[in-house]
């Protein structure tokens, strides 16, 4: 933890963005948030109206992801749209900013402005740390959804990085029946190695039947019409890709196929831990950059 007081404004977010608020102030920090109206009361944090003042922040702290819709604050707290550039222009040359998944225009925009712009989600230690309340997250969408028990269930899970890794291991520690399928080889035998079955993500046509769940990991369109059309009737797809998703969800919805693409996971799950994994990695940020 870092001791040095801070001037930091919190732009926009979720409830991880609230809860990473609070740490912030706990730790000594003068924290501002903006954008933030509708956030759950009561709470002690102190919000303003404009971004008056932003300019002199030792660091300003967008959210995860950064924008929707590409050019708009991502502020699902806030009653209003703000775009994206009018934050920005608030700065001053060389001031700090973090933030997460930060699209290309977005991260021009900011260079072009001479801000200093960190994008946090690219850094290892938060995508390793989120990746825990995501698989919880999934395991609990399947555990509500699907009218038997996770123990003797047939699981094919899409994809071997972080997330498909957890939740090989959790889902295993569970007593389900775990496939999983990747494309490099390597992987295929760490899959072995991990006590599931294996599959080959190019060769999954026609072997889709008989799996209750499918959990699909893989950015990239990997349930196409044709392997929702092999899916026994009854079974579920959770999508924790990012969008637009691995699912044709046009050809579910005609096919009957119940889809869901459960979509930050982390913040919706969890908030409390997604505001500290958030606030750890900022640190080490600032610890990296000297700050």
């Amino acid at each position: 933890m870092l001791k040095q007081e801070r001037n930091i404004w919190v732009v926009g977010g979720d409830l991880r963005q609230v809860e990473l608020a609070r740490l912030l102030t706990d730790d000594g920090h003068w924290v501002q948030t903006y954008a933030m109206e509708h956030r759950p009361a009561p709470s002690p944090l102190s919000g303003s109206d404009t971004l008056r003042g932003v300019e002199n922040a030792d660091c300003v702290i967008l959210p995860l992801p950064a924008t929707v819709e590409d050019e708009m604050l991502n502020a699902p707290l806030s009653g209003r749209k703000i775009p994206i550039r009018t934050v920005l222009d608030q700065m001053r040359p060389g001031q700090f900013i973090c933030a997460g998944k930060v699209n290309l225009p977005v991260e021009q925009y900011a260079r072009s402005r001479g801000l200093t712009l960190l994008d946090y989600f690219q850094r290892e230690e938060l995508a390793v740390m989120n990746a825990v309340p995501t698989v919880e997250g999934a395991i609990q969408i399947a555990m509500e959804e699907l009218p038997t028990t996770l123990f003797g269930t047939r699981v094919l899970v899409i994809g071997f990085g972080r997330l498909g890794r957890l939740l090989a291991l959790r889902l295993r520690a569970l007593g389900a029946k775990v496939t999983v399928s990747a494309r490099k080889y390597a992987d295929l035998a760490w899959i072995e190695a991990f006590g599931c079955c294996s599959e080959h993500t190019g060769e999954l046509d026609g072997w889709l039947g008989g799996y209750a769940l499918i959990i699909n990991t893989v950015p990239a369109l990997v349930l196409d019409r044709a392997r929702l059309h092999d899916l026994d009737e009854g079974a579920l797809v959770i999508d924790l890709s990012s969008r637009p998703g691995g699912v044709d969800y046009a050809a579910a919805a005609e096919l009957g196929v119940k889809a869901l693409h459960a979509l930050s996971l982390p913040g919706k799950v969890a908030p409390a831990t997604s505001g500290k994994i958030i606030r750890d990695t900022i640190y080490h940020l600032w610890q990296e950059v000297g700050q």
